[in-house]
């Protein structure tokens, strides 16, 4: 919690930027993690469903 009251009190363009910039690291990374999870689940979906064929 403290680092968020210091990110809204600190006004400096250099310590948003990097914020933003460790922002879309993690999203990327949230993206990256999904796409796999994804990606897995219709393997096996597949098959499930060509065993019940």
């Amino acid at each position: 919690m403290k680092i968020l009251i210091d990110f809204i009190r600190n006004e400096t363009a250099a310590t948003s930027i990097e914020y933003a910039l460790i922002a879309t690291g993690i999203a990327v990374a949230i993206v990256v993690a999904v796409n796999g999870l994804g990606l897995s689940l219709g393997v096996k979906y597949t098959a499930v469903k060509d065993a019940l064929n």
